[in-house]
């Protein structure tokens, strides 16, 4: 089946770059072959970027420029800007820390990092981990479950994280050995326990905290990753990006992870129909109330 573009020469769209999602114009696009067939891609130039960051991209990562398209970008923006605003207000008290000591080199610290602050961003935005069409598109529809139907996944979920990522690790045993298998588990447990930590942080729109906040006492000896599911674990990997960017790892560890992280990816792509079977149930009226006495 010969692949068709979706999207336009100069048609405005949405782009994700890393864990955000940008205004973006197509300049060009072209049907490139690859492993599993031939697919369309567009050069983007991003609104507001110079264009030294006009990128191809594959057709996965464009958005229709639509009203609930520019909700969930706006959603995004404002998670990474309380996150920002968290880690601003960390610098201030040690900013002041270092003026109450009578140094100015803490200052001329602060001011350069607020000069390459930009810069450093944009960098962290090149770990890239593509999201397979399926797996976008199941990311919007979850969204939409969620924030416009106020449909909650049921929990705890029968096919949790941690059977999701053993079954990957079994199928993954078949075709490696040796050192590669040793490295996929290690990668599988830090998912693992990198899900149980950003759950309740980052994972979670607003309408399904109580949930949250319910499980954790109903299950207080269980950790998050066996009551929820792939849906949420999808979640994670929007947020991979952002998180490795701030760990010390060097660029061949990275690179190594990333691959790791891309196979999962297609793996859960292959098992869609398996994997993300029917999970959305309508909330109760008892739930609906307590969103609005919250």
């Amino acid at each position: 089946m010969i692949a068709m573009a979706s999207f336009q020469d100069n048609e405005h769209v949405l782009c994700f770059h890393g864990p955000l999602i940008y205004d973006a114009k197509i300049l060009k696009s072209e049907i490139r072959d690859g492993s599993e067939g031939s697919s369309p891609f567009y050069l983007v130039h991003y609104k507001g970027w110079k264009q030294t960051w006009d990128e191809w991209v594959p057709e996965s990562r464009i958005l229709k420029n639509t009203d609930e398209n520019r909700q969930r970008a706006d959603d995004l923006k404002r998670t990474s800007e309380k996150k920002a605003s968290t880690n601003k207000k960390a610098g201030t008290i040690e900013k002041k820390a270092t003026h109450d000591n009578g140094t100015d080199r803490g200052k001329k610290r602060v001011r350069d990092s607020l000069f390459d602050k930009e810069e450093d961003f944009l960098r962290r935005l090149e770990i890239k981990i593509p999201i397979p069409d399926k797996l976008k598109v199941q990311l919007v529809d979850d969204w939409e479950y969620v924030t416009k139907s106020q449909m909650l996944v049921s929990l705890p979920r029968s096919q949790n994280v941690v059977d999701v990522l053993n079954m990957y690790r079994d199928e993954y045993r078949k075709t490696h050995e040796g050192r590669m298998v040793e490295i996929n588990d290690e990668v599988i447990e830090g998912l693992k326990i990198y899900f149980d930590k950003a759950l309740g942080n980052i994972l979670l729109y607003r309408f399904e905290r109580q949930q949250y906040v319910d499980l954790k006492k109903k299950y207080s000896d269980k950790p998050m990753s066996e009551l929820y599911g792939p849906e949420h674990l999808l979640r994670l990997f929007v947020q991979l990006p952002q998180l490795i960017a701030h760990t010390n790892m060097d660029q061949d560890a990275v690179n190594l992870l990333r691959d790791q992280l891309v196979d999962i990816l297609a793996w859960m792509n292959k098992m869609h129909g398996t994997l993300f079977a029917p999970a959305y149930t309508q909330a109760t009226p008892g739930y609906l109330m307590t969103q609005k006495t919250n």
